[in-house]
């Protein structure tokens, strides 16, 4: 062995066991061992150990796209689209990221933040961080070119790994060709054609396609439209709104936005249209997307609204209109709450029209009447204005029902019961019930509304009757009648009799009130605040006088000056005289009869200064009669031509059976009466006339019905009397008040 292999087998003795324990740990079952190197390998194991540790590796590039996906659509005259780029920066920082070139960017975002772009020319770079993967989106818009019978434009393509596009432009037939790329796939649906394409990275490809199924897109062209505006004012209480209808015409180009100016000091509370997209609110207007900018007119309805001070105020008001237009025409019509004074001055070109000249569907808006009317033609320099001075008045109470008239008939036993019954013709407008106070002692019997049969309601301060709803069944007039009884007092020899109608919370015109008395009675009015028709001429209430036969009626007339005679025929058919004995003293408490063909006989007596006065008289030939106690009677014919006549009798002293007959125009036409002889303390005799008895007037058509309902039909029994004497009395205006009649009677 060489001293020199003894040298190293030393060295690795002794530096062996360290290495060895450097690299794992000793195990105490195994022995170590000698390795013999050479001195080559060793220096070469040295060198290795005394490199320095290598450097982290540095990307060639600081970042990459990998993909790029572009979808473009079409519309009208203008390509939009969407790049949505991914890729990963390589590099720890912030680095430039390449992403397109001859482009119009309108937005663009990293993980929905705002991505910071680079404009190198016309390029654009994207900053962003890394190291890591990232994902851009980019929105980009382009115009379109035309060339006869084709569109296209140019698509700029992100330097990307891959680069796919999908492309959407009208027409079911287009043919769509790309200049550098590879079109993969074409879909037709709901009048578009959808191609998908992938095309050269980095590079800008034409895209073009025919238009062969409609006619060519034609190049932007100045907007031309017209514009009238109606407006529909309507003043409140306390507030004032405005309806404005808008109709729009397009004369040329396409309308896609509409810029509307509003009145200043009016809140804006609706919009509404078909072609209505969205609308804003800017800069004291309105700007309204429409959906369908082809359209060639569009209609709007707006409303708005303000505050006034409650009752009369003063208004300056404008009105709608429309922007950018080049000719507005409006109308304006204005309406009123309640009772209210308008005073309305117009401005700036406005002028009045007549309300009937105001356009039908301005018209149509309106629910009250209109009190003005106005047209206009706004120009560049005036703005079309209103002031209005508005004075309100209180609104007075209305009658909620009336009763025209109000028919009663009422039928009297002897033992003093009374069957009344009430029909009213009524008109209704708001009123639910009719409230009905009964007599004292009165139980109703049956209630009829309209024809048919109704349950009446009991309260407190009376019975309610149920009416017709306003506006139903019947529209117009209808009858309400109920029947009651009232158990009286049994008639005696001689007495007196207070008959009542109900009280009723309406209005009647008048009532016409029909009693029935038994035959075996004889009845005349001594009080109450109704008007015997006896006691009223003939044509004044619509009732015909009561007819007697053989008979002469005495009636007490008030006296009427000849100065109060109103040639307008307020008193025409007036008769009227003086009687005066031969002296010339006037004879009151003369017995004056009238009578002519055409009615029967009236009768009345002269007052203490010898006067009488008969009203209501038609023309044609009359006979006037005069008797007094003592007096031979005075006749005298006449012919009476409806106007006032004055006549004056003249009579003396009678014998026995004495009658003096005075011949004017017409013959004298006798009155029979019943003479009795009176014989006076010289033994001289005279003859009297004594006033016939009336016969038993017959009952009308009222009170034979109301005898029939009695006969099973109303749930009640009661002895009705089927023959006796009727006796009618009237009361005008009955206002919520009772009619009241007081009779005497005495039995035959």
């Amino acid at each position: 062995m060489s001293p020199n292999t003894l040298v190293v087998v030393s060295a690795l003795m002794l530096l062996g066991p360290q290495a060895v324990a450097a690299q794992q740990p000793p195990r105490p079952s195994e022995t170590p061992r000698a390795v013999t190197l050479t001195l080559a390998e060793y220096n070469r194991l040295i060198d290795l150990a005394n490199r320095p540790a290598p450097g982290p590796t540095t990307p060639p590039v600081a970042a990459v796209l990998a993909s790029a996906d572009l979808r473009v659509r079409v519309d009208r005259d203008t390509a939009r689209g969407v790049f949505t780029m991914n890729g990963d920066a390589l590099r720890p920082g912030v680095s430039r990221v390449g992403l397109l070139s001859g482009a119009t960017v309108t937005e663009a975002n990293a993980g929905g933040r705002p991505l910071p772009l680079v404009a190198d020319g016309n390029a654009h770079t994207a900053l962003v961080p890394g190291p890591g993967p990232f994902t851009l989106t980019l929105e980009w818009g382009a115009p379109l070119a035309y060339k006869p019978g084709r569109a296209g434009f140019t698509l700029p393509v992100p330097q990307a790994g891959t680069a796919r596009a999908t492309i959407d432009v009208p027409g079911e037939q287009a043919d769509v060709h790309v200049s550098a790329g590879l079109i993969t796939r074409r879909t037709v649906a709901d009048g578009r054609t959808v191609v998908e394409a992938t095309l050269d990275p980095g590079s800008s490809t034409e895209v073009w396609w025919s238009m062969r199924d409609s006619a060519p897109v034609a190049a932007t062209r100045e907007l031309r439209t017209v514009a009238d505006v109606m407006t529909l004012i309507t003043l409140s209480d306390s507030d004032v709104r405005m309806a404005a209808l808008i109709d729009v015409g397009v004369v040329q180009g396409e309308l896609r936005t509409l810029g509307i100016q509003l009145p200043a000091g009016y809140e804006l509370t609706g919009v509404s249209g078909n072609s209505v997209e969205t609308s804003e609110q800017r800069d004291g207007g309105l700007v309204l997307t429409l959906g369908d900018p082809s359209a060639r007119s569009h209609q709007f309805l707006l409303t708005l609204e303000r505050t006034v001070d409650a009752g009369s105020f003063s208004l300056d008001t404008a009105f709608v209109s429309v922007r950018d237009v080049q000719r507005e025409r409006g109308e304006i019509a204005i309406e009123g709450v309640g009772t209210l004074e308008l005073n309305a001055t117009e401005r700036d070109g406005m002028h009045r029209i007549d309300v009937r000249e105001l356009n039908a569907p301005l018209q149509s808006l309106s629910r009250l009447p209109i009190l003005s009317a106005f047209r206009y033609q706004r120009t560049a320099a005036s703005v079309p204005a209103l002031a209005l001075e508005v004075k309100r008045f209180a609104d007075a109470g209305v009658l909620a029902a009336v009763a025209d008239r109000a028919v009663a008939t009422t039928l009297f036993t002897s033992e003093g019961r009374a069957l009344t019954e009430v029909t009213l013709h009524i008109q209704n407008r708001a009123q639910p019930f009719l409230r009905v106070v009964l007599p004292a002692g009165a139980t109703m019997v049956s209630v009829d509304v309209a024809g048919e049969t109704a349950k009446p309601v009991l309260g407190t301060d009376g019975i309610r009757v149920p009416l017709l709803r306003p506006g139903f069944r019947p529209t117009g007039k209808y009858q309400v009648s109920f029947v009651y009884l009232h158990a009286g007092t049994p008639f005696g020899k001689k007495g007196e009799q207070q008959m009542t109608l109900p009280r009723m919370d309406m209005p009647v015109g008048i009532v016409q009130w029909e009693v029935f008395v038994p035959e075996r009675y004889l009845v005349r009015t001594i009080d109450g605040n109704a008007i015997d028709v006896s006691k009223i001429p003939d044509g004044l209430t619509g009732y015909q006088t009561t007819n007697y036969t053989s008979s002469v009626r005495v009636e007490t007339t008030p006296k009427i000056p000849i100065a109060d005679a109103d040639p307008t025929g307020v008193t025409a058919g007036l008769v009227r005289g003086r009687i005066h004995d031969e002296s010339g003293a006037a004879l009151p408490s003369v017995t004056v009869e009238l009578s002519s063909p055409s009615f029967m006989t009236r009768a009345g007596r002269t007052d203490s200064k010898g006067d009488f006065v008969f009203l209501g008289i038609g023309p044609g030939d009359i006979h006037l009669t005069a008797f007094l106690s003592g007096f031979a009677s005075v006749s005298k014919s006449f012919s009476f031509d409806g106007r006032v006549h004055q006549e004056d009798l003249t009579m003396r002293v009678g014998s026995l059976a004495e009658t003096v007959t005075v011949t004017a125009d017409t013959p004298t036409v006798d009155v029979r009466s019943t003479a009795r002889t009176v014989t006076f303390g010289n033994g001289v005799e005279r003859v009297d006339r004594v006033d016939r008895e009336p016969q038993t007037v017959p009952p009308s058509q009222n009170v034979i019905n109301l005898q029939r309902r009695t006969s099973g039909v109303l749930p009640i029994r009661i002895d009705v009397p089927r023959a006796g004497t009727s006796h009618q009395f009237v009361k005008p205006l009955v206002v919520d008040q009772e009619t009241v009649v007081t009779l005497r009677y005495k039995r035959r």
